[in-house]
């Protein structure tokens, strides 16, 4: 058995009380606090920018995920990199040059994070499985929480271990949209390390009760 790792994705909490919000992850068995970073043109919404992750890092006291949803990332990864990112994960859609953005994030000290979303291929990260330190699948179509799992990423997923052992990757695998304890344990036993947990999380009547509930679950590798 290997410890479920979870990163709920500060998207769904209230920013009305923002470091309220902060400060009861910090107090769960969370692992890491899930940021999105959108643009406005590579999804359709706009999401947190550097002030919020900067008055997020204040008060974290768990590694901040963060996930840029955005063109051109290379120009910005330097500087999430100084507000306190520990993963920065960019997606191969909006980087032509994958191999130098995941290089460029290594020598700014963060952990290097690829994302897919639900519609891209596997093969367009082949050449770099021994090069990043994360893959995330989209398991939505990124740009909005509180929607439905595509249930198409846990094959996605099984294939992405397989090709991960294949060429002998420590990397994670996250997965990142309509992730609940109804379908958690599913992913898991897919291959899947870092669960993304927005609604299911911050939208659960205790959210640190709700955290509990998905550390709890038992994640048979056995099977993979």
């Amino acid at each position: 058995m290997h410890e479920v790792l979870l990163a709920p994705s500060l998207l769904a909490c209230d920013f009305g009380k923002l470091k309220e919000e902060i400060e009861m992850i910090n107090g769960s068995d969370a692992d890491y606090f899930h940021v999105d970073v959108m643009d406005g043109n590579f999804v359709p919404n706009i999401s947190f920018g550097q002030p919020v992750i900067k008055f997020i890092q204040k008060y974290a006291k768990k590694p901040l995920d963060v996930h840029l949803m955005i063109v051109q990332p290379e120009k910005y990864i330097e500087a999430f990199s100084d507000l306190g990112a520990d993963i920065l994960t960019v997606h191969v859609e909006a980087c032509p040059h994958i191999h130098r953005t995941i290089a460029q994030i290594k020598e700014c000290g963060a952990k290097a994070g690829v994302a897919l979303n639900p519609g891209t291929s596997l093969a367009t990260v082949e050449e770099v499985m021994e090069d990043a330190d994360l893959f995330l699948i989209m398991s939505v179509n990124p740009g909005f929480g509180g929607q439905k799992f595509i249930y198409n990423a846990i094959p996605k997923i099984r294939r992405l271990k397989s090709m991960l052992i294949d060429v002998n990757s420590h990397a994670m695998i996250e997965i990142d949209g309509g992730v609940g304890l109804h379908n958690a344990e599913q992913i898991l036993k897919a291959g899947t390390d870092i669960l993304v947990a927005g609604t299911s999380v911050f939208g659960a009547e205790n959210p640190v009760e709700a955290v509990n509930k998905f550390k709890n679950i038992k994640r048979d590798t056995s099977i993979l």
